[in-house]
């Protein structure tokens, strides 16, 4: 049996291609990550109406109120101790700690109505990043594991395959890419990651590639991490052993040859050493001021390798803020899940560094030419409870939460849908995460008919005034 991360296939001796390299001391890298480009490669699709997608995926539920869906008119139980700020669109006014993309307004639009089912965060993250409920629930209210939706990102994957060399800029030499990079780590509640992440039924050969920038070492690609029994000095010997046990992969597909490690082979060989294609993944390369200007800290240096990313013509890249919901107070990561000092960690971290790198993404990605081929979209799970706790905080609120997209078509400056006075519930066009799902596959080119094939279709609507 052949062993993909969690798919398999039969081998005619029943033999398993994963434990045959274990046994080898070989199971590392190169042999799954050849056959996910070569898997994935099957799963082109058709030129897409834009070229990549960013999701900056805020985990652990920001403010509504506190950022995108300001209340100054509700009384002070509600409304918090920010107050709004104008923008560069008439009308439309947003925290006053995100000055930058007060000025920078009309170039994003605001959904205001969204709200979702669940408060629990895997559930709700689940559900976002799936734009499903599939899964998500059993009786209990807890997660299931290994049986949810396949997550957005991994459904472009299947229909996009890896990046085509050949585009401008980095794409011109770093050859294909993986169609679906996580930057940051797993998204976890607690200490367990939750299931919408993934692959789903599709299966993990389209789970996503995942980097995750580090202070000290840079970015690292953590699906290329090579473990320390395979220092790099090794890497000949081993390549020569995959084309000598080649022959094994003959009897699972007999259209290959027997005479050499195919061209996927030869490409997770370039990923892992000095490839051209490693080299997108080294900030290293990129001017201090402008590093400097996406901020020195791991949510603005991994948004950048995002731009790099999309640089290089990758089709779904995702951001993750942390990879556990709570702040670092609470043995987190620096999450947005403040149930108590909700403002002072908005006023002294979250809410300056989000203006910063949001803001230096956009305007990079619009001086560079990208932001009109570049789908962007900043959300979390949900928002917080409009009413402030007793200890200065929020908690969670599923019924009303607000996001943000730009780029790939959207017309800048537009809010669609509204909360009623005190930011509980939707008051016009309620919106569901699965209508931004639907409204992602739709800008990529995937076609209904195709989604339909694998029983994936949007549960949701495209949001036509975004357009």
């Amino acid at each position: 049996m052949l062993r993909i991360g969690r798919s398999t296939q039969r081998c005619c001796q029943g033999v398993s291609r994963r434990e045959f390299l274990q046994a080898g001391s070989l199971g590392v890298l190169g042999i799954t990550w050849a056959d996910l480009l070569r898997l994935r490669a099957l799963g082109a699709a058709n030129d897409p109406a834009i070229r990549s997608v960013v999701v900056l995926w805020l985990w652990g539920g920001p403010s509504h109120l506190d950022t995108f869906d300001m209340k100054p008119a509700a009384t002070d139980e509600y409304r918090g101790p920010f107050t709004p700020t104008r923008t560069s669109v008439p009308g439309t006014q947003i925290c006053e700690l995100l000055p930058r993309l007060g000025k920078l307004t009309h170039k994003f639009s605001i959904l205001r109505s969204l709200h979702c089912s669940s408060n629990d965060h895997g559930v709700a993250g689940t559900i976002g990043l799936t734009g499903s409920m599939a899964g998500a629930l059993n009786l209990g209210g807890l997660t299931l594991s290994g049986s949810a939706r396949p997550c957005t990102g991994s459904i472009v994957s299947r229909f996009r395959g890896p990046s085509a060399s050949g585009s401008r800029g980095l794409a011109e030499s770093a050859g294909r890419l993986p169609s679906f990079i996580v930057v940051g780590g797993r998204l976890h509640q607690g200490k367990k990651p939750i299931i919408g992440e993934g692959g789903g039924k599709l299966g993990a050969v389209y789970d996503p590639f995942r980097l995750e920038y580090d202070a000290e070492e840079g970015a690292k690609a953590l699906s290329l991490a090579l473990s320390e029994e395979l220092p790099v000095r090794r890497l000949e010997d081993r390549r020569s052993l995959l084309r000598s046990i080649d022959q094994i992969e003959q009897r699972l597909d007999e259209r290959r040859s027997v005479r050499s490690v195919d061209a996927f082979y030869e490409q997770a060989f370039s990923l892992l050493t000095a490839g051209p294609a490693k080299k997108v993944f080294d900030l290293s390369a990129e001017p201090d001021s402008l590093r400097d200007r996406y901020g020195r800290y791991r949510f603005g240096q991994s948004t950048l390798l995002a731009r790099r990313l999309v640089e290089a013509a990758v089709p779904f890249v995702q951001v993750n803020w942390s990879a556990h919901v709570e702040a670092e107070e609470d043995s987190g990561d620096g999450g947005w899940d403040m149930h108590y000092r909700n403002f002072e960690v908005l006023q002294d971290r979250h809410l300056w560094m989000l203006d910063q790198t949001m803001t230096a993404f956009l305007e990079d990605l619009d001086q560079r030419g990208l932001l009109d081929s570049t789908l962007v979209l900043v959300m979390g799970e949900f928002g917080r409870t409009p009413k402030i706790n007793a200890h200065a905080g929020r908690d969670h609120w599923e019924k009303c939460f607000s996001a943000v997209l730009a780029g790939g078509g959207v017309v800048g400056g537009r809010v669609i849908g509204s909360s009623d006075a005190r930011g509980e519930h939707p008051h016009s066009r309620p919106l569901t995460p699965a209508d931004v799902a639907a409204t992602v596959l739709d800008r990529c080119g995937i076609t209904l008919a195709q989604l339909q094939q694998f029983d994936v279709q949007p549960e949701g609507s495209v949001i036509h005034e975004l357009f």
